[in-house]
């Protein structure tokens, strides 16, 4: 590709690594999931049994 000849291609890949860590992490923290395993307090049920 004679269009890309004054670039290094070292300097290609770095960039494009680089993007792809950038939006990589930006996709990451960018969304807020539920935590699966809230916190609930067990319902426990007594029964006062009366003979």
């Amino acid at each position: 590709m004679p269009q890309m000849a004054p670039l290094s291609w070292l300097n290609l890949f770095i960039s494009f690594v680089m993007m792809f860590m950038i939006m990589s992490t930006l996709n990451y923290f960018s969304f807020n999931y539920d935590n699966f395993y809230k916190i609930t307090s067990k319902k426990t049920h007594k029964l006062n049994w009366k003979w």
